[in-house]
């Protein structure tokens, strides 16, 4: 019967830190060891963007409700501005931000397919 284990990325660096390798296998890992920091960068970008995203959402919907003058807050200073002008800017935001976040979900899956890749060529090469 054939038995898989699986792990993730960070068990799996950590089983192969105990286990000598060759050359190419060492630099495999330690490939593997930067896309790991590059996955990590990537999510907390991607959290910072979904956190901008939902306090743009928030003050969408609140645009829509208030029927009260509309402020912005440009550096340190609140100026009142346009309901309609307002609306179409956080419009433009939310729009960059959603792509943005595609753009970063794209990027992780190119990463774990590549760390996939390599962690299975580790693998074979340690049997």
């Amino acid at each position: 019967m054939d038995q898989r284990y699986y792990l993730n990325l960070e068990q799996f660096l950590q089983l192969l830190k105990q286990i000598k390798m060759d050359k190419e296998s060492e630099k495999k890992v330690q490939e593997l060891q930067l896309i790991e920091q590059n996955l990590s960068n990537l999510l907390m970008q991607k959290q910072t963007f979904q956190a901008r995203l939902l306090e743009n959402e928030n003050a969408l919907k609140e645009i829509e409700t208030s029927k009260k003058q509309s402020y912005r807050i440009i550096g340190n200073i609140l100026v009142a501005m346009d309901k309609e002008k307002l609306k179409k800017d956080l419009t433009n935001e939310k729009e960059i931000f959603e792509l943005r976040i595609k753009n970063i979900e794209r990027q992780e899956e190119k990463f774990k397919e590549k760390a996939q890749q390599l962690q299975a060529e580790v693998l074979k090469d340690l049997k």
